[in-house]
């Protein structure tokens, strides 16, 4: 299991309520957003937890995928598969679109990722990424940076999980902007906008030729 399954299954039942916290309750409207550049058919979901998204799918048929056990288990009405990113148990060329939210900076590797999406994505198939990043501009990351050192370990504090919650603030300085994450890998970035205050949340839609 990954550090950041781990700390996921250590919080998962006051996980989503603590989102709603962090994103002012912003989160699903990001998700839906996002979602709404899935094609119809089969939808994985990478790094599904409890299933917070479950309701931007619309129609779609999803499998939802989560390395944590216990936040799977808080996951109901859809195939559930316990499963890392970095290795999947599907065949080539089974899903339409691949959907992940808030979980690209948990990874342990964002390149065998991205390699196994390509693969078990259908051609012209989608997938569709949400996640936290710093802001563009200097100043705004700063600034950004300055308040989430403490926002973030507050909330966590709070909650009763203050080492969870410092680790999800310095997960922010992981990864590159998505401009540079997805460029020259093996699906084809299309677009990429940002979202949230200062821009800190990105979303990315990326295909398989």
């Amino acid at each position: 299991m990954t550090e950041g399954a781990a700390v996921f299954s250590d919080i998962a039942e006051r996980y989503d309520r603590l989102n709603r916290i962090l994103s002012l309750g912003q989160d699903d409207s990001w998700r839906r957003r996002a979602a709404e550049f899935l094609p119809a058919g089969h939808v994985l979901d990478l790094g599904a937890g409890t299933g917070a998204g479950n309701s931007a799918f619309g129609e779609r048929w999803v499998t939802a995928v989560d390395p944590s056990i216990p936040m799977l288990a808080l996951n109901e009405g859809v195939p559930r598969v316990a499963a890392a990113g970095e290795h999947l148990p599907f065949v080539d060329d089974c899903f339409d679109g691949v959907f992940s939210a808030f979980v690209f900076r948990n990874l342990t590797s964002v390149g065998d990722t991205l390699d196994e999406i390509h693969r078990i994505l259908r051609p012209a198939g989608a997938a569709v990424i949400v996640d936290l990043s710093r802001p563009r501009g200097s100043f705004q990351r700063r600034l950004h940076r300055a308040g989430s050192a403490v926002f973030v370990p507050l909330v966590g504090r709070l909650a009763g999980s203050p080492g969870e919650y410092k680790y999800l603030d310095e997960s922010l300085d992981k990864l590159p902007p998505p401009e540079e994450l997805y460029a020259g890998g093996p699906l084809t970035l299309e677009k990429t906008w940002r979202m949230g205050p200062l821009g800190f949340v990105y979303a990315a839609v990326l295909r398989k030729e």
